[in-house]
């Protein structure tokens, strides 16, 4: 008998997305992704002079991201403040943002995205990064384009792309299976590839395929939210 998807999707059709940018009035830049039930806030400010001062780079501008799953975003009460996990999820966001940047006009300096997830159903790291990327276009920073991301999973012996907790979590498959990915908008250029689990190689490219398709849903996604706002501003 054919596996279906818990929550009546297609294995390559991703929850339904929405898109916000200007969304803190304080912020450099900021802007909200979500996939679903998963809702990322992201704000960016700088760039603004480092210190101490021994962190500073003479050459460029360095980006700091700081990733938090609040308190409240989750049924089971989260612990506040910092965990291996979010710093980890931390580093892999600035992985995947920086090749999209152009700090070296600044020098001396810190960009700073604090990536605050409100709501969490899964798909926490990439919705922060798809929010990240257009907070920071938002503020202004010299990119050469966006930075879409998604995740990748598997049910039992089927690759399905954007799962939920519950898929995450499907009784009578092979285990746990993420695989986060993100690439430059538009582009064949991946910036994030994690594997967490096991994917057959057979099955590895429609994966990936999966992967590329709601990327380019999402670059869309990006791409009119910021349209949009500039309209409104304008």
């Amino acid at each position: 008998m054919a596996i279906k998807r818990p929550s009546g999707r297609g294995f390559d059709e991703a929850r339904k997305m929405d898109a916000k940018v200007g969304i803190i009035p304080n912020a450099d830049g900021s802007a909200m992704f979500s996939f679903g039930d998963t809702i990322a806030i992201a704000a960016v400010y700088g760039p603004r002079q480092l210190h101490p001062q021994h962190m500073q780079n003479p050459q460029t501008g360095i980006l700091r991201v700081n990733y938090d799953l609040l308190s409240f975003s989750v049924a089971d009460r989260k612990k506040p403040g910092p965990s291996r996990r979010s710093q980890e999820i931390s580093k892999v966001t600035e992985w995947a943002l920086l090749p999209v940047l152009n700090l070296e006009g600044f020098p001396n300096t810190v960009v700073d995205v604090q990536i605050y997830i409100l709501q969490a159903d899964a798909g926490t790291r990439t919705a922060g990064i798809n929010a990240a990327s257009m907070a920071l276009a938002h503020a202004g920073i010299p990119m050469k384009n966006l930075v879409c991301s998604v995740a990748v999973g598997k049910l039992d012996t089927e690759v399905a792309v954007d799962p939920d907790n519950a898929e995450e979590h499907f009784e009578g498959g092979e285990g746990h299976t993420d695989m986060p990915i993100a690439k430059i908008g538009n582009t064949d250029e991946f910036t994030l590839l994690q594997l967490d689990g096991k994917i057959p190689p057979e099955k590895f490219t429609d994966a990936l395929n999966m992967g590329n398709k709601v990327c380019s849903e999402i670059y869309e996604i990006q791409k009119n939210a910021l349209k949009k706002f500039t309209e409104v501003e304008a």
